[in-house]
């Protein structure tokens, strides 16, 4: 009997399907508009972007919000040499996304059997130098298990699967089709040597002001309550790195993020502490605010998953190899409670000093008659916006606002900065939108970015993704005019003219508005409590106010 036998591309959305794959993210080309019509036909959604880098960040969006897989469904040629600063970009930030890259055939290098190829490009070598792993799909037989295997690949990482055009156009045998495999095994959590844990427990001991510094690494494990239990029988104060914001918002000694994001009353403490204990942070600039945020002369002990992280930017004197719950689980078994007498890290005057600090108390704002303080800004935003909410930051100056927002917890913040460029943050914060329906998602993108990607605001109405766009327009590229400024150099090539971004989002369906005062931003308080559609401010800022990590990097003088 003859096996019925389905197009391919047909098979690979079955397949799609079968895996749990509710969205793909993309952009149509000729060699890929049969797949996404057939995605479309079986029920799947696909979101549409107007840029490939912004398809691929979405992807990464997506699986960053939900947990999932994220796919995006590119075309060959022009369309991957588009998507590779998106590409790039997932593959940094570590996500579980599937590169779908349309290829030219397997058997005639000339699509059409003529040639020229105009969209020649050599996407494996591309691919490999930008340190991507790559899966060929060779035939239509074996297809959906190719498919499978990449998606099962992509739960560790980035993954391309390259689509030749005459494999998508053949043909599938029906019973080809894979059932969905049993959910990824979690890769086993390393648990600390006892060697390493007692010499952690031998510092610790000895210090009487310890202090428990937490990064993503600590979230991603699960570590939040033992960290705490371990802080509270230690009287360490707590504090954590800017990608772990908010993970122990509400217990009365946390000091909030370390380094170039820190307030007054958290360095307070901070620089008193004897010894400091690390779960899951690298230590980067960042945290270290270029080595200068953390008291020299403590002892640091630091935990990591990854033994080439231990000590890679600042001396660890105990390395931990191990997953940061288990540590700090052992630590808690290994080291005794302490008395109130020795816990004077924890006494009433610094509970007060945490719980009466103010953020606006933190510096005299540099408004304008037509621009505000881009931190007044953050503080404003904060009260403004639902508490219950997902932040999403693209890069640039302006970041500084980020350290008077708060979410509810790390994995309700995403900085899509991980290429150290701007332009990632739109289409991430598209992808998170929809990965997290149920709760706002707000965006905060300068107007470089912005003018790069605005496109994207189409795709936002045509989806009717709920979206709040905060556009934090100096008229610059407000990094690079400060960096220029701290070399004394002129800034005029980084300034550009005031544009009211507004009306251009207004023509696409967002509601709008244009604040250049913090009366204007206030009476925007119902729109972004409870908006109904895509919102976008743009929110004219005073580009003198030069963040703290730029100043962290400036050149010596004299």
């Amino acid at each position: 009997m003859t096996q019925t036998r389905l197009p391919t591309y047909e098979a690979l959305a079955l397949q799609l399907k079968r895996l749990g794959v509710e969205c793909v993210f993309g952009l149509m080309s000729d060699e890929t508009a049969t797949l996404i019509a057939a995605i479309d036909g079986v029920g799947i959604r696909f979101v549409s972007s107007r840029h490939e880098n912004q398809a691929v960040a979405m992807a990464e969006g997506y699986a960053s919000a939900s947990g999932r897989l994220g796919v995006a469904l590119i075309g060959r040629g022009p369309a991957t040499a588009n998507a590779l600063h998106g590409i790039v970009y997932a593959r940094k930030a570590g996500s579980r996304v599937l590169l779908m890259v349309g290829a030219p055939p397997e058997a005639s290098p000339a699509p059409n059997g003529l040639g020229p190829d105009n969209k020649a490009l050599d996407a494996v070598a591309v691919l490999r130098a930008s340190g991507v792993r790559h899966i060929t799909m060779h035939d239509g037989d074996t297809a959906p298990r190719t498919l499978v295997q990449a998606a099962t690949a992509a739960n560790h990482g980035l993954v391309a699967l390259l689509l030749p055009m005459d494999v998508l156009a053949g043909q599938t045998p029906a019973g080809a089709l894979r059932e969905p495999a049993a959910a990824p095994a979690q890769r086993q959590a390393p648990v600390p040597r006892e060697g390493s844990i007692d010499a952690a427990a031998a510092l610790l001991e000895k210090a009487r002001r310890p202090l428990i510094l937490a990064g993503w690494g600590a979230h991603r494990a699960g570590a939040r309550e033992a960290i705490i239990r371990l802080a509270d029988q230690l009287g360490a104060a707590l504090a954590t790195t800017m990608k772990a914001k908010d993970l122990f918002r509400g217990h009365p000694f946390d000091c909030g993020v370390v380094g170039s994001f820190s307030h007054a009353a958290g360095r307070r403490l901070i620089e008193q502490a004897d010894c400091i204990l690390v779960f899951g942070a690298g230590l980067n600039q960042r945290t270290s605010s270029q080595g200068t945020s953390l008291p020299s002369q403590a002892p640091l002990i630091q935990v990591d998953t990854a033994r080439e992280a231990l000590g890679r930017w600042l001396h660890c004197d105990v390395a931990i190899v191990g997953d940061a719950r288990l540590a700090a689980e052992r630590l808690l078994q290994a080291l005794p409670a302490r008395g109130d007498e020795d816990r004077p890290l924890r006494s009433q005057a610094f509970a007060r000093l945490l719980a009466d600090h103010r953020p606006e108390q933190e510096f005299e704002p540099r408004h304008t008659p037509r621009t505000l303080d881009p931190r007044s800004v953050g503080i404003e935003l904060d009260r403004l916006l639902p508490e219950d909410r997902n932040l999403v930051y693209d890069a640039g100056n302006f970041l500084q606002c980020a350290a008077y927002l708060h979410v509810p917890g790390p994995a309700h913040i995403k900085q899509a900065s991980d290429f150290s460029s701007i332009g990632m943050g739109f289409g991430t914060a598209l992808g998170f939108a929809c990965g997290d329906p149920g709760r706002l998602t707000a965006l905060l993108i300068g107007d470089g970015a912005f003018l790069m990607t605005m496109g994207e605001l189409e795709t936002t109405a045509r989806e009717g993704i709920p979206l709040v766009v905060i556009v934090m327009n100096d008229c610059a590229y407000g990094a690079e005019m400060h960096v220029l400024r701290l070399r004394d150099m002129p800034v005029a090539t980084t300034q550009f003219p005031d544009v009211d971004y507004a009306h251009v989002a207004a023509g696409f369906g967002f509601q709008t508005a244009t604040v250049r005062t913090l009366q204007e931003l206030r009476a925007l308080g119902p729109l972004l409590a409870c908006p109904e559609g895509p919102v976008l401010v743009d929110c004219k800022i005073n580009g003198a106010v030069a963040a703290g990590f730029l100043e962290e990097t400036a050149p010596a003088k004299g």
